[in-house]
């Protein structure tokens, strides 16, 4: 029952979020199944292993297939080379079992999330004074 609860909170939460918020849900579900693959790795637990390798694959190919190239092209290119990085490295920690693939991820991609939770604070603090 508390799984179902919380179930409807996270979607309630997901509607009522602006984009720039759901970006960072994305990038705080990748952290926490990253951190999770290298905690089942060190245990030695292949089939949760994977689950969570292949979660964070999941949402990193959704972050590449969500740039936008029309709107600023030379960030999206960034990004896609940054996030195509990604995408490597955790196809590499599946296959070779080496936690140290996840944490070139987590290195690269740490300052990116970082980067859009500051735009998005700075936004988010903009938005009540423009509504009216």
């Amino acid at each position: 029952m508390t799984e179902n609860a919380a179930a409807r909170y996270q979607q309630v939460q997901l509607r009522t979020s602006n984009p720039g918020e759901i970006l960072i849900a994305l990038f705080d579900g990748l952290f926490k199944f990253l951190l999770l693959a290298k905690h089942h790795m060190a245990a030695g637990r292949r089939g949760p292993t994977g689950e969570a390798i292949s979660r964070a694959f999941a949402i990193v190919s959704e972050l590449y297939c969500s740039l936008d190239h029309s709107k600023a092209p030379e960030l999206c290119s960034n990004l896609s080379s940054l996030y195509d990085f990604a995408l490597d490295r955790l196809t590499k920690a599946n296959l070779k079992r080496d936690p140290a693939h996840l944490d070139e991820v987590i290195r690269v991609l740490t300052p990116i999330r970082e980067a859009f939770t500051t735009v998005v604070k700075q936004q988010n603090a903009a938005a009540p004074s423009n509504v009216r």
